[in-house]
């Protein structure tokens, strides 16, 4: 029995070390930065004006700025040209190129606009082994109306149902600025012309001799740096082409390289002088319209040339100067590769999926890297701290696993979700934790036995209670029902415990003539009905209370209404909803009674019956034996009893699930909900794909809730042992 015995504890040991170990095998790779390898090099290709690479990273394609576009196979390095339809013998003098739809806009000498698209289609030989497809479409010109010259810069937008151009014809003080709106007519029968709905000049709006011109990749808007160093913002919508804004990044400096990110809402600028902002558009009020603000700022950039490539399926991009390169992310901020390249690159480009980039050099150079960056939006500041996203008008904790578009940005910061554990604990501890402790010593010190037999098991039985059942309860019957009475439940805390005072009070006050008829330990059933009936009063009185304090006055109509839900909002400036923290405490107190109460019980009956009949042997009534003798010997019980409930409380999932509402907010607000770190894990880790940044990080959120309870339970075990030796009998 021994072995047995010593043998199942060594049993439990390495279990307990084998959860450490898996759990540390998931949460560990969120914080390792990324790794970047070479895995191929190409030379003597032709001088890479753009650059750009299918979506799997296995054929790049260079165009040079003439009428071929070289593609350039990785596998074999077999080299292919393809001539690009009715470029032949036309001069171009400014290009761009949109790596979401593989788009390369043109400009002409003769001041005309257009573009082509790089296709690639994915195809299997008979043996199975696969080929790629390279195709080159060309797209309609249309002639500029406005300016003269050339074109020197262009740039073209493409959200599918709506296009912009914008364009730049000649140079310096003279240099004209267009902006050209495109959509597609379409026809009964196929797939629609595409067209040009009006062309805008925007130069007299500008103020500043125009630099750089961006066209938003969800065709909405366009960006023009300028001389000055400011930022002239457009709107390009149904209604037409508007300027709605001039911001200055660095306070003079002008920018010499600016390019929007992934989702084309936030704009990453580089100025002369290295330093690197992103400005995001972000409504700066409530009502107020979305304008662009400055949200993030990244470690300065050294001297050369600024190369610049962003990510099409997250918020990283590749950025650098002269040979030195550097891999960050946008939403968190951090750098999370750096590295020299052993070629001076004067164009990058990211494949599709994040696993590789190129970087091509002015002499027709060329290296391919591998990148091993599967968790870019992990990190401590992503997890614990204030994070600015895309839209928010201010950094904030926020929790937002999930979205419904591609270029949704995840929202990771565990605050919420320990801010929601810690409000569900602490409604269900203010409920359970009186109750439950003066249950307990009026059963150890004034119940006569032959009722306590019933009562313990009673609450023991309670414990048994499936929390899905309790969270049911308090989500479909409880929450309805308090939403109407939140004045009743106010007065009935108000008035029970005031009735009980008073019943006391009078009691005590009783010739001893009359008390003496009833036997000692049986007073309750002379208190039960006076409780009984303060609760009705209390409940009762809650829509009169309602009536004269609580008036919401409606703002449209004028009427008043009587009803705490309206003037809640109106009064405390924050939300009313059904499944709040006042029926998470209520419910989930009712389980946690029982833990507390069975161990605070037996803490108190456990203490030596000799010690008790000695104090009152010295003249000392009940109360004054449970204040000096019990309290204080069973202290450290007691406070066991209250540690497992908090650890009960805390470690709660259906209840709080089914009760709050689960939404991940941070306000101390008792009519509203929370989500606490178990209930995340609950709900979101059998959808969570195995192995990515979501699934790593709901281990983390484990991680976090262990070492919660293991710091409380060892501070709690520490006083509970000082309390022990306090009090302990020699």
């Amino acid at each position: 029995m021994g072995w047995l015995i010593r043998s199942g504890g060594v049993a439990v040991i390495l279990s307990v070390f084998g959860i450490f170990y898996f759990v540390g095998k998931e949460v560990l790779p969120l914080f390792r930065s990324a790794d970047v390898a070479p895995v191929g090099k190409f030379d003597a290709l032709a001088v890479p004006a753009v650059l750009g690479v299918d979506e799997w990273g296995e054929m790049p394609f260079f165009y040079d700025g003439g009428d071929k576009v070289v593609f350039l196979s990785v596998a074999d390095a077999a080299r292919r040209e393809i001539e690009v339809p009715g470029l032949a013998g036309l001069k171009i003098t400014a290009h761009a190129f949109d790596p979401v739809h593989l788009r390369v806009s043109l400009g002409l000498e003769d001041g005309r606009v257009g573009s082509f698209l790089v296709g690639y289609e994915r195809k299997f030989s008979g043996d199975g082994k696969s080929i790629i497809e390279p195709a080159v479409t060309a797209e309609p010109w249309f002639s500029l109306k406005h300016g003269e010259g050339a074109v020197t810069a262009v740039s073209y937008g493409d959200s599918g149902a709506g296009r912009v151009i914008a364009a730049r014809r000649g140079e310096g003080a003279v240099a004209t600025v267009s902006v050209l709106r495109l959509g597609m007519k379409r026809g009964l029968v196929g797939k629609g012309k595409l067209s040009l709905l009006e062309e805008v000049e925007v130069t007299k709006e500008l103020g500043a001799e125009p630099l750089l011109l961006r066209a938003s990749q969800n065709g909405a808007m366009v960006l023009v740096a300028l001389a000055d160093g400011g930022v002239a913002y457009f709107l390009a919508d149904s209604q037409g082409v508007s300027k709605r804004q001039t911001f200055r990044p660095f306070d003079g400096v002008s920018p010499r390289q600016m390019d929007f990110l992934f989702g084309g809402v936030a704009v990453v600028l580089t100025a002369m002088d290295g330093r690197q902002e992103q400005w995001s558009l972000f409504r700066a009020g409530r009502d107020g319209e979305r304008m662009f603000g400055e949200s993030k700022v990244f470690p300065q950039l050294g001297e050369g040339r600024v190369i610049f490539a962003a990510s099409q399926r997250n918020r990283t991009f590749l950025t650098g100067s002269g040979r030195d390169l550097s891999i960050r992310h946008s939403t968190s901020g951090a750098v999370r590769w750096e590295g020299a390249l052993d070629i001076d690159p004067v164009t990058a480009v990211l494949d599709a999926k994040g696993g590789h980039f190129i970087a091509a050099a002015a002499d027709g150079t060329a290296r391919r890297y591998s990148i091993h960056d599967p968790h870019p939006e992990a990190g401590w500041r992503a997890f614990f701290g204030k994070v600015w996203y895309e839209g928010g008008s201010e950094p904030v904790y926020q929790w937002q696993s999930t979205g419904g578009s591609d270029d949704f940005e995840p929202k990771l910061s565990l605050i919420p979700l320990i801010f929601g554990s810690l409000k569900g604990t602490a409604c269900a501890l203010i409920f359970s934790i009186p109750v439950a402790l003066l249950a307990a010593v009026f059963s150890a010190a004034f119940l006569p036995l032959e009722i306590k037999r019933v009562v313990k098991p009673v609450m023991e039985i309670m414990s048994s209670l499936p929390s899905v059942v309790l969270g049911f309860l308090a989500g479909l019957w409880l929450a309805p029902l308090l939403e109407t009475r939140v004045p009743s439940v106010m007065m009935m805390t108000l008035v029970v415990p005031l009735a009980a005072l008073a019943t006391g009070y009078v009691w005590c006050r009783l010739p001893n003539s009359f008390r003496n008829r009833f036997a000692q330990g049986s007073e309750w059933i002379i208190v039960i009905p006076f409780l009984a009936l303060a609760g009705w009063i209390g409940w009762s009185l809650g829509p009169v209370i309602e009536s004269l304090l609580f008036v919401h006055k409606d703002a449209a109509t004028g009427n008043e209404i009587a009803d705490f839900r309206l003037w809640w909002p109106q009064a405390a400036g924050i939300s009313f909803e059904q499944r709040n923290s006042l029926v998470l405490g209520f419910m989930m107190g009712f389980a946690v009674i029982p833990v507390i109460f069975t161990i605070a019980e037996d803490a108190l009956s456990n203490v030596p019956e000799s010690l008790t009949a000695a104090a009152a042997a010295l003249g000392a009534n009940r109360w004054q034996v449970v204040r000096t003798v019990l309290l204080p010997v069973a202290s450290s019980g007691i406070f066991s009893a209250l540690m497992i409930g908090f650890g009960r409380a805390v470690g709660e999932t259906m209840i709080m699930v089914m009760a709050t509402g689960n939404t991940p907010i941070t306000e101390w607000n008792l009519f509203n909900g929370m989500r606490t770190l178990s209930a995340n894990i609950a709900v979101e880790l059998p959808e969570a794909p195995v192995g990515s940044t979501h699934y790593r990080t709901l281990f983390l959120g484990a991680v976090v809730l262990f070492a919660m309870t293991f710091f409380m339970n060892t501070a709690a075990e520490l006083l509970r042992q000082r309390l022990r030796d306090r009090n302990k009998l020699v």
